[in-house]
């Protein structure tokens, strides 16, 4: 993109300019800098209004100035429309950018995964911030590639796992950082839901609705015949569209862990169990990564000690998950992670909005540690928001949760290799001992579509 593209709405003359002189700033240079007073509303764009989260993406960012709504569903559309009346209306995103970018600050992208790298990429080349919902992308390449871009752009972003914003989840990286767990050695996660679990070949095909651009809809992947149980909401469990289980809750569950531990990039990802493979869905499987060694200025030692996490997802919560040594199943309720350390245990629940010592009786006595990391006021989408007009760096931004999806999204690669240990080279996105598997790194890009390394 052109560098004038990433002048937005309401350039200013610089302070310190003279009457011979002056510089035009975007507008997201000023609200970084403070120069936006706080009580400004920002003008902000939404990507997707309807289905699962869009209603709820819309509504969290309601303080401001909703300025432009964009759906491929018409009937999506006219009812978020209802509300916000003075908002702009667009079925394609990309005729929503290039109108409208001069007069936007940002835009939320609350549409399925495969989508979320193309339209987040168009935003920050304009200039514009971006509050993406989770899974910030379905391939390592594309979480690699908005990583990079928010790092050239140097706009707000923020990835939806709003646990990221949680009381409980600092509280939980500052215990396991003031050792009372000691060192960390496993980490267990899971969840047994799912979506168009039983589907095993492409849904016959119906007639497209006269309220859905399913060309749209489809973007940047392979173009298969519409259905009702693809769109809009089984289609996180299609591998053509989404993730499954580790993007939708995985993400949210294991932030405790990606943070408090320093995660990092994984040596390795293994599946150790599967089931219900098929060529169109998502199966139940369960998988291991390894992290060495890491960094953590956190701890009185700088540095943490090798340690495996393990992900369970769909009919492998009841089949292959057992509490770990010293534990029994009923010290798991509540807890859908539980830290397994040299000294003890600690378990987080839902978005890491919760989390407690196990057993019961360790909690006797606890004090919450000193605080460490700042606390946010306001919530994930204020987090956001408040970048804009000064305020921190969000805590979830890409350049934080690109990195975290992308050790995520091996999962979503190992179970077509069951049993087999797959290393991985995370500085060149590729596993070292199984060619057959580099093929997942990347996504498929339908021609009009291409997308390419920032």
């Amino acid at each position: 993109m052109k560098e004038g593209l990433q002048l937005n709405r309401r350039s200013f003359l610089g302070a310190a300019a003279s009457a011979a002189a002056f510089s035009i700033v975007p507008r997201h240079v000023i609200a970084r800098s403070g120069g936006v007073p706080p009580s400004e509303k920002l003008n902000l764009g939404c990507v997707g209004v309807g289905g699962m989260q869009g209603g709820g993406d819309v509504g969290g960012v309601g303080s401001e100035n909703i300025y432009a709504l964009c759906d491929v569903d018409e009937n999506h559309l006219n009812k978020a429309a209802e509300k916000r009346e003075s908002a702009k209306k667009y079925r394609d995103f990309r005729q929503m950018l290039d109108k409208e970018y001069k007069n936007l600050d940002g835009i939320t992208v609350t549409i399925p995964d495969h989508m979320h790298a193309t339209v987040s990429l168009w935003a920050m080349e304009r200039g514009l911030g971006v509050y993406c919902q989770k899974p910030l992308t379905p391939t390592v390449w594309e979480a690699r590639l908005l990583a990079r871009a928010a790092e050239k752009y140097k706009v707000p972003t923020q990835m939806g796992n709003q646990g990221y914003s949680c009381e409980a989840t600092r509280v939980a990286c500052e215990t396991i950082w003031r050792g009372d767990i000691g060192d960390v050695k496993e980490v267990h996660a899971w969840n047994g839901g799912g979506f168009a679990r039983g589907v095993k070949e492409w849904p016959k095909e119906e007639p497209v609705p006269a309220h859905l651009d399913w060309d749209l809809w489809t973007g940047r992947a392979r173009l298969h015949p519409y259905g009702p149980k693809i769109a809009p909401i089984e289609w996180r469990g299609y591998l053509e569209y989404g993730t499954q289980m580790v993007g939708d809750w995985g993400v949210h569950i294991l932030g405790p862990a990606n943070w408090g531990l320093q995660l990092g990039s994984p040596t390795s990802v293994e599946c150790i169990a599967v089931d219900e493979v098929n060529p169109v869905t998502f199966p139940h499987y369960a998988c291991k990564f390894e992290f060495p060694e890491r960094p953590n200025a956190f701890v009185p030692s700088g540095k943490m000690p090798p340690v495996t996490v393990y992900w369970y997802e769909g009919k492998m919560v009841r089949q292959c998950r057992k509490p770990p040594e010293g534990l029994t199943e009923d010290n798991l309720k509540g807890c859908n992670e539980i830290f397994v350390g040299t000294k003890g245990f600690l378990g987080t629940n839902d978005r890491g909005e919760s989390m407690r010592m196990i057993p019961e009786s360790a909690m006797e006595g606890f004090k919450k540690p000193e605080r460490v990391i700042p606390r946010i006021d306001g919530g994930h989408y204020k987090n956001w928001i408040n970048a804009f007009k000064g305020g921190a760096e969000p805590c979830s931004n890409f350049k934080i949760g690109g990195p975290y999806t992308e050790w995520l999204l091996l999962g979503t690669i190992c179970w077509r290799f069951p049993n087999e240990k797959l290393l991985w080279d995370g500085k060149n996105m590729r596993f070292t001992n199984n060619a057959a598997a580099n093929e997942f790194v990347k996504p498929y890009l339908r021609k009009g579509w291409e997308l390419k390394m920032v």
